[in-house]
């Protein structure tokens, strides 16, 4: 019998210091989230050179508590994974930093992980039976993009946004009808209480490119119809902007993904990163999955914002191939999917 394989993992790629312990790429034995969104609400945004510095100040107690839930030591882990790109490069060094050191001192294998695939990863956790290939659409604050996982770290990249990600465009929107940071959370519960047919914005298309995403025309609808409306003297129904607005974004990337899936014959459908929480999204996509007959796959909300325990699935896979990095191991914000 294979022995078992146990995995510390660091993330740190923007606001949240996160560390875990994960059994063999599917089990959590802990995980642990340090979260900075109050501190960075203050300023409407993430402000990379805060999110560095409290890194280094939680990091330790991160990963202590992270090793104490587990009920295990350094002594009992089997390799140190870790996210290298892409994110913030200072907030990405803190967490890159510390697993060099601890897997230097404790002579430990170390593993650099993709975000995005970390992201995608998230899904083996509470989903035993999942098996690449299968299609996943990752919608988080910097990326959309539309890929097969053929195999465990292999992806086939059939779609991306040409420019603002989806999460972009709910942080941008949100800010402009007043409802703050973080955009994402606060729109899905706007629009719980508005009508999403009570305006119609547009769904770009890309000729030629019909996995391709592109949200920038949407938000422009958006502020424009809010300009408009204020010259013209008139009240606009928050709920009902962000509800209209939050169906857009969500046709836009189910279509997209309901149609990939049927063109590349793939029955299990996932999806991943950050927006993946979003209820509406959820709602829709398993309603489109149930009509056309595919399984479809989605993390727990806190497995779809930033944390550690999907680092952990992702480096075991990666384990598991032999793939190990070196000391000279370092952060790389623009990583692309699919990069090494």
């Amino acid at each position: 019998m294979a022995e078992d394989v146990y995995i510390l993992a660091i993330e740190s790629s923007c606001d949240e210091t996160a560390a875990a312990v994960v059994k063999n790429g599917r089990e959590v034995l802990s995980n642990v989230i340090s979260s900075q969104i109050d501190l960075h609400t203050l300023f409407g945004g993430v402000v990379p050179e805060i999110a560095s510095r409290k890194h280094i100040e939680r990091i330790n107690q991160v990963i202590g508590q992270a090793l104490s839930d587990a009920e295990m030591t350094l002594d009992e882990i089997t390799a140190i994974g870790v996210t290298y790109g892409p994110g913030l490069v200072g907030a990405l060094l803190v967490g890159v930093a510390e697993a060099k050191a601890i897997a230097y001192a404790k002579k430990l294998p170390l593993i650099g992980v993709h975000h995005i695939e970390g992201h995608v990863s998230a899904n083996f956790i509470e989903n035993k039976e999942l098996e690449p290939p299968f299609l996943c659409l990752i919608v988080s604050g910097g990326h959309t993009h539309l890929v097969i996982m053929k195999d465990y770290g292999e992806f086939e990249i059939l779609g991306r946004t040409r420019d603002d990600a989806a999460g972009e465009a709910f942080d941008k929107v949100a800010r402009a009808i007043g409802l703050g940071y973080p955009g994402g959370p606060k729109i899905d519960r706007a629009a719980k209480e508005g009508n999403p047919h009570a305006m119609e914005f547009p769904r770009a298309k890309i000729e030629g490119c019909p996995y391709d995403f592109s949200f920038s025309g949407l938000k422009s609808a958006v502020l424009n119809f809010l300009n408009h409306e204020k010259m013209a003297g008139r009240e606009v129904n928050r709920n009902d902007l962000a509800a209209s607005f939050q169906n857009a974004v969500v046709e836009a990337l189910v279509s997209r993904a309901i149609l990939a899936a049927k063109e590349y014959g793939l029955k299990d459908v996932a999806i991943a990163g950050g927006v993946a929480s979003n209820s509406a999204l959820r709602a829709a996509m398993e309603e489109a999955c149930r009509k056309e007959g595919f399984r479809f796959y989605r993390p727990s909300p806190v497995l779809c914002t930033d944390n550690a325990a999907m680092i952990g699935a992702a480096a075991y896979y990666e384990y598991k191939k032999g793939a190990r990095s070196g000391w000279d191991l370092n952060a790389v914000p623009n990583l692309k999917l699919g990069e090494r």
